[in-house]
């Protein structure tokens, strides 16, 4: 196989600058924006009369990406659609934090909450998945146990 790594994955969205300001409340970091379209973009997306808004945004241990795409033409006609986390199809993003209780609660404050509870998986992670802007499922996890020395 020639694959290397996993790059980026890519999120459409209404509100970039709500979605990009959820990730970047979370600690990741703003890495560039650009508009796209033209000939060569159609021909990626298999559309006409693509004109789309790009942020990237990187985790801050830089393994990660985001690409947050707003598709401006052609646009969406049915919004977004908050799925249940068992629906089939990519579901969430998982992102590894400290203090999981203390960011959950600046969430709740700035409207947002979890889907479900806050457990403990065994003795090593707290987690929980937390709804964010436009329906999107964020995993937190925390490590609870202290890591194993390699």
């Amino acid at each position: 196989m020639g694959t290397l790594r996993l790059d980026h994955v890519g999120v459409v969205v209404d509100d970039l600058d709500a979605v990009a300001a959820f990730f970047l409340n979370l600690g990741f970091e703003r890495e560039g924006g650009t508009l796209v379209e033209g000939e060569w973009v159609d021909k990626i997306n298999g559309l006409d009369g693509v004109r789309a808004e790009v942020v990237m945004v990187r985790a801050p241990d830089s393994n990660g990406k985001l690409e947050l795409v707003k598709y401006h033409a052609p646009a969406d006609s049915e919004g977004a659609h908050p799925l249940p986390a068992n629906r089939l199809g990519f579901r969430h993003i998982a992102i590894e934090i400290n203090d999981l209780n203390t960011i959950v609660d600046e969430l709740r404050d700035n409207g947002f909450d979890t889907v479900g509870e806050v457990r403990d998986f065994e003795d090593a992670y707290r987690l929980c998945y937390v709804r964010g802007p436009e329906g999107l499922i964020i995993e937190l996890t925390e490590q609870i146990a202290p890591r194993e020395a390699s």
